[in-house]
């Protein structure tokens, strides 16, 4: 566990939210948190578009390759491809719901086949020196969450692997959508914890439901890590607070504003290869929620990034439009 305990805080791998611009953004905010890639699949590594599929800058890192797939051999391939491209770690999907993953045999619906899982974890050690994880439910459907975990545990870390991250929840193959799957299975915190108590020398790793850092950071007690989704994407804010919180940091929290003016060096030189406005500030929406101004710089980014020609003075208009509260002025003198 050992090489693998420093990711205390990761984003997790959203699709078509945590693409290389997203990412890049996030980095701004949180120097050490892991960021995932979205899901790429088997197919997609080892007969698609490589470049555009796993290319990232190196400003990114620690960064983690997200694979979907559910052969040994292609995983153990795609793996190779991954570890080549510069990723620090590959994971696998072990908890998506969708109906493309379950017709592709591979996320939620691999619960059901924990040996399988095992046997790709196997076969990527073998072909890989960096980390190999899983990130899993609690199980599926009818399943007990207390066999299913503990079985799909035993077996992966068997197998080798660094870490498991566990999204607390079941997912429903059979009638709940993807999204409903997001949010109406219950959460079970204790279960992930049970499971941590089995297998201390572990790195298990909490998702799923996560809101704050405050609510979330209690769970270290136990768990050793925490796996922000759609709060890290929609109040990135929260990221700021990450490096001095949990990774010892000594120079204080990078505020929005911060954040914002350190990002134009990344967003100029996209524009210069041609990436359009829009595409990178879209993942930056959220940035100022809850402060004044939140609105306005919103509304400046999404109505004038999509512009023909768009550049930074959108940014630098938007980010104008934002009002620092008096509490945020004294913390920066």
């Amino acid at each position: 566990m050992k090489k693998y305990q420093e990711h205390k805080i990761a984003v997790a791998p959203m699709m078509e939210w945590t693409d290389r611009h997203c990412r890049a953004f996030h980095r701004q905010l949180s120097r050490h948190a892991l960021l995932y890639t979205e899901m790429v699949t088997t197919g997609a590594v080892i007969h698609g578009d490589r470049d555009h599929l796993l290319g990232f800058s190196g400003l990114e890192h620690p960064i983690a390759c997200q694979l979907g797939g559910s052969d040994p051999v292609e995983m153990a391939e795609s793996a190779r491809i991954v570890a080549e491209y510069g990723y620090g770690e590959v994971n696998i999907n072990v908890g998506c719901p969708s109906d493309r993953v379950q017709s592709g045999r591979f996320g939620a619906c691999l619960m059901l086949e924990p040996e399988l899982v095992a046997s790709c974890v196997s076969a990527m050690k073998d072909a890989v020196k960096i980390p190999v994880t899983v990130k899993c439910r609690i199980g599926v459907d009818d399943q007990d969450p207390e066999t299913a975990l503990d079985r799909m545990a035993e077996l992966v870390f068997e197998a080798g692997a660094d870490a498991l991250w566990v999204h607390a929840r079941k997912a429903w193959l059979k009638g709940l959508s993807p999204k409903e799957n997001r949010d109406i299975p219950p959460l079970d915190y204790d279960r992930v914890l049970r499971l941590k108590h089995r297998f201390p020398e572990m790195f298990i790793g909490l998702n799923g439901g996560l809101q704050t850092l405050d609510q979330s950071e209690p769970f270290l007690d136990t768990l050793d890590g925490l796996m922000f989704g759609r709060a890290a994407y929609h109040t990135p804010q929260m990221l700021g607070e990450v490096d001095r919180r949990f990774y010892g940091g000594t120079t204080g929290d990078v505020s929005p504003w911060d954040a914002v003016r350190a990002h134009r060096n990344y967003l100029e030189e996209q524009l210069g290869k041609g990436v359009k406005l829009a595409r990178m500030t879209r993942h930056m929406l959220g940035l100022f929620h809850g402060r004044p101004g939140a609105r306005s710089w919103r509304r400046i980014l999404t109505v004038e990034a999509i512009k023909p020609g768009a550049g930074l003075e959108v940014v630098d208009r938007a980010l104008a439009a934002v009002s620092p509260t008096d509490l945020d002025v004294e913390a920066a003198e």
